[in-house]
């Protein structure tokens, strides 16, 4: 089957946080929303066709995960990233956000140092912050137009530290890490003897060219102080069913953890979160990569239109996912005057640059709070890209 990702899905009146949450978060409704990291592809047909039969059956109780749905799991897992393991080593998570604040919650305690590097998805330095805990920063460096880790400052950074939140692949930017980038990390972290976090919601994403490599394979040290956490959300495009699942390899981490998640009964599944994760891992290899090509096709419109019409934006595109980091400081204007031209001319909503770094300019913080910066969302129909790619030129012209 051929899948159509040219074809536009209206979304606005369906309490769509990326569409209909415009006039709240930027002022007017009017806007093209290039922010939330959800696709505008439809959601894919044998995940829609999973969830009609199940409405079929009139009572929708309690229900709990079936063998097919972990076997799905447990074998896409297995296929896609070496990971061999059974369901005993595997827990449902109600969304990868609150797996994180779970986690801190059961293996931290407040005024516990995080260590997370920036620029990094909000809520990694939002839930330390929020829940008691002391945020610690290492920045990026950007190094031949991607992310790269700054390892002195970082193993500075990690003395002290309980506990490393780690995007992997990294949002923003989906920049892959590889191999020995994350075994530095292990070996750095198991000497300072540090958990890990490794949120991998967006390891499904990973662009032809690139491999994803999954944290808790590449030793292990890595495997006996990760937890790592995955979801078909992003990649199937089903955030809005809140389903994800944790790994945890060691058995005492394990027993903290999954005794914690148990204890307070936070999480259990629902029946569509169990019924679209067992028909997208069942069924999504020929979507997936059809999705994939597609948005590479994207990726590669982007990086031609800002070399031949925004030659002066630095981006670090992505290598997994749907998020481009660009940084327009050179264009002279301040980061609220862009952020007024992209609104209220370009009428483009862009995520703040700002808002992926604890504000603030001491070591705690990491440095510069990302003046002039923006993630620009790609998954889309590629006219729709276009147009808001030639309404920005426009106004930067």
């Amino acid at each position: 089957m051929t899948y159509n990702f040219d074809e536009p899905i209206e979304r606005r009146g369906t309490d769509c946080f990326k569409w209909d949450a415009l006039q709240a978060m930027y002022g007017r409704d009017d806007l093209t929303p290039m922010w939330v990291a959800d696709m505008d592809f439809r959601s894919p047909d044998f995940v829609m066709e999973a969830l009609r039969q199940r409405c079929e059956h009139e009572v929708l109780g309690y229900t709990m995960p079936s063998e097919g749905y972990w076997q799905a799991v447990t074998t896409w897992l297995k296929r896609h990233y070496g990971i061999d393991t059974t369901k005993d080593n595997l827990h449902f998570i109600p969304g990868i956000v609150a797996g994180i604040a779970y986690a801190l919650l059961a293996l931290t305690e407040p005024g516990d140092k995080i260590l997370v590097t920036t620029p990094v998805y909000p809520p990694f330095l939002n839930l330390p912050k929020k829940s008691g805990r002391k945020l610690v920063c290492s920045p990026l460096r950007i190094t031949n137009s991607r992310f790269a880790i700054d390892f002195n400052d970082f193993e500075r950074k990690i003395e002290g530290c309980k506990l490393f939140i780690m995007s992997n692949p990294h949002n923003p930017a989906g920049t892959v890490w590889g191999t020995e980038v994350l075994r530095k990390i292990a070996e750095i972290c198991e000497r300072h003897h540090v958990l890990v976090i490794s949120d991998e919601i967006h390891a499904d994403l990973t662009l032809p060219g690139h491999q994803h490599v999954s944290y808790s394979t590449v030793s292990e040290a890595a495997q006996r102080h990760s937890l790592t956490f995955m979801a078909p959300s992003k990649t199937f495009n089903i955030a809005g069913l809140g389903s994800s699942v944790c790994y945890v390899a060691d058995a005492d981490l394990r027993k903290r953890f999954f005794g914690w998640l148990n204890t307070f009964e936070v999480a259990n599944g629902n029946i569509f979160a169990f019924t679209a994760a067992k028909a997208a891992f069942a069924n999504g290899e020929e979507w997936l990569r059809q999705m994939l090509d597609y948005l590479q096709g994207n990726v590669q419109a982007l990086d031609e239109f800002l070399r031949t019409r925004m030659p002066k934006v630095k981006a670090v595109l992505p290598e997994a996912s749907y998020l481009a980091w660009l940084d327009f400081s050179a264009y002279g204007m301040t980061h609220e005057q862009l952020k007024d031209k992209f609104i209220n001319e370009a009428k483009i909503a862009l995520n703040d640059g700002t808002t992926f770094a604890s504000q603030g300019r001491g070591p705690q913080h990491g440095g510069a709070a990302y003046q002039c910066c923006f993630r620009l969302n790609l998954g889309c129909p590629r006219t729709i890209l276009l147009d808001a790619l030639n309404r920005i030129a426009g106004i930067l012209s």
